[in-house]
C-alpha cells in the first residue's frame, strides 16, 4: 500500500501490453453496461481560491498525438512539474485537495480527468495520488487535506475510463480508505443531507451514548474520514465508488487489490467483535439497535462487496471484457498478497485505515481465488471455532453474509443483462 509505486502496472496509453495485463482489453460494448451498475449497488443498503500558479501550469497541458500514424490516438502529456509531485506528498496533496468548499475541485479534475496520458503519464499521476492520499506512514492516521484529495480523486474518476497503468494506483487508494469507501452504499451518493463536505474531521468518530458512530466501528480516533457519500449538486459532484469499482474490476492487478483489501478487511474486524460476534462499544438502551445490529451490517456489506467483484469478473468474462479468464486469474493471483486471519484472542486496539490492508498475511492465499464464497467462510469459521463463538450465533452469522454474497452475484447479473 506504501510502496509509493506503480510501476508494476503493466499497460502503457500506447496499447502496449505486458505479460500481467494480457487478456484484459474492453471492448466498447462492455461500457454501457458497466455504467448501468451504479443503480444496482446504491439500491441495496440497509439504511436509509485556486491551487498554486505552478500546480495549475502543471496540469492544463495540450492534447497531442500518440505514435506517427494518421490514425494515433490523442494523448495528454504529463508536465516535468507534475512528476515532481510524485516525490513531495505535501505538495501533491495539496494539488488534489478540493477544499472545504469544493472550490478547488478543478484542479483534481485538470490533473486526473483524461483519456489517455502519453508516455508513462498515467504511472506517474498514480505515484501523484499515492503521494496525495496515504497516510505518512504505518501507525499514521489521515489527515484532513488527505481525505478531502481521496474524495476528489474518487470525484475527478468517476463515470471514466481509467487508464489500465494508473488503475493499481486508484484500487490502492481506495484500499487505503477501505472503510470508508465500503460505507457508501449505506447511504447512496447523495442520500445523507447531514454530509456537508468531502470530510469530516477525527471528532466525527467520536460514539455517542449508545456506542454507535455513523462512520464504522473500531476506528481510530485520531483519523479524518473521506465521505465518498457526499454530493455537491450544485458543482455537479459525486465520487461514484460502486461506479469506479466496476471500472477498476477490468483490471486484474487493481481486482486483486481491491480483494485483499476487502479479505484484510474481515479479518480486522472479526478480530474485534465479542465472542458473541457483537460490537463491543454497544451500551444498552437503544431502542433501535442490539449488540449486533450493526456489526451485522457491516459484515452483509463486506459480503456484498466480494460478492460484488466476482460478479463483476464473471459479467466482463461474459461479454468480452476480459478476454483470457484464465490469464485474469493468474495475474489475481500473483498480485494478492495472501490470506488474512484474524487474531485467535480479542483486540482491542484501533489502527487507522491505512494499516488494515497494510496488515501482514497469514501465509499465501489457497484454493480457488474467485470462489469468494469459501474465501470469507474459511476466515469466518476458523475465527467462530477458535473464539468459541455460540453455534447458534455462528451459524447466523455465516447465512447473513452467505445471503448477501448470492444478493450481489444476482443484483450485478440483473443490472448486466438490462
Amino acid at each position: 500500500m506504501r510502496d509509493g509505486g506503480s510501476g508494476d502496472s503493466t499497460v502503457s496509453e500506447n496499447g502496449d501490453k505486458s505479460d500481467d495485463e494480457r487478456g484484459d482489453a474492453t471492448p466498447a460494448s462492455g461500457a454501457g453496461a458497466v455504467r448501468r451498475l451504479t443503480g444496482r449497488l446504491r439500491a441495496h443498503r440497509l439504511l436509509s481560491s485556486a491551487v498554486a500558479v505552478a500546480v495549475v501550469a502543471a496540469v492544463a497541458v495540450p492534447l497531442v498525438l500518440a505514435g506517427s500514424g494518421a490514425d494515433a490516438e490523442p494523448c495528454t502529456p504529463v508536465s516535468g512539474t507534475t512528476r515532481a509531485l510524485a516525490g513531495d506528498p505535501a505538495a501533491a496533496t495539496k494539488a488534489l485537495d478540493p477544499g472545504d468548499r469544493m472550490d478547488r475541485i478543478g484542479s483534481a479534475k485538470k490533473l486526473l480527468a483524461h483519456d489517455g496520458f502519453c508516455g508513462d503519464g498515467a504511472r506517474v499521476l498514480g505515484r501523484v495520488i499515492d503521494a496525495g492520499t496515504r497516510a505518512s506512514g504505518p501507525g499514521k492516521p489521515h489527515t484532513m487535506a488527505q481525505a478531502r484529495s481521496a474524495y476528489a480523486v474518487a470525484a475527478a474518476l468517476s463515470d471514466r475510463e481509467i487508464p489500465a497503468a494508473l488503475a493499481p494506483s486508484v484500487a490502492r487508494m481506495l484500499a487505503e480508505y477501505e472503510v470508508d469507501a465500503l460505507r457508501d452504499d449505506d447511504f447512496g451518493g447523495l442520500g445523507r443531507d447531514d454530509v456537508t463536505g468531502p470530510a469530516v474531521p477525527p471528532a466525527e468518530a467520536a460514539l455517542d451514548d449508545h456506542g454507535w458512530v455513523w462512520l464504522g466501528r473500531f476506528l481510530s480516533p485520531s483519523e479524518a474520514h473521506a465521505t465518498f457519500e457526499y454530493g455537491d449538486r450544485f458543482a455537479d459532484v459525486t465520487a461514484d465508488i460502486p461506479d469506479l469499482v466496476a471500472e477498476l474490476a477490468k483490471k486484474p492487478q487493481a481486482f486483486a487489490i481491491l480483494y485483499d483489501a476487502h479479505r484484510a478487511q474481515l479479518a480486522h474486524y472479526l478480530e474485534r467483535l465479542t465472542r458473541q460476534g457483537g460490537d463491543p462499544s454497544y451500551r444498552p438502551g437503544d431502542k433501535y439497535a442490539t449488540p449486533t445490529t450493526w456489526t451485522d451490517n457491516d459484515l452483509q456489506d463486506l459480503a456484498d462487496h466480494i460478492g460484488t467483484l466476482m460478479a463483476l469478473r464473471s459479467g466482463y468474462a461474459k461479454d468480452g471484457t476480459i478476454q483470457d479468464v484464465a490469464a485474469f486469474d493468474a495475474v489475481v493471483r500473483k498480485h494478492s498478497r495472501g490470506t488474512f486471519r484474524p487474531a485467535s484472542h480479542r483486540l482491542t486496539t484501533r489502527p487507522p485505515m491505512g494499516d488494515i490492508a497494510d496488515r501482514p498475511t497469514s501465509g499465501p492465499l489457497r484454493g480457488d481465488v474467485m470462489d469468494g464464497r469459501r474465501q470469507m467462510f474459511t476466515v469466518l469459521d476458523r475465527w467462530a471455532k477458535e473464539r468459541d463463538v455460540p453455534l447458534e450465533r455462528a451459524t447466523a452469522m455465516r447465512q447473513l453474509m452467505d445471503d448477501y454474497y448470492v444478493r450481489a452475484l444476482w443484483m450485478v447479473s440483473v443490472e448486466r443483462s438490462r
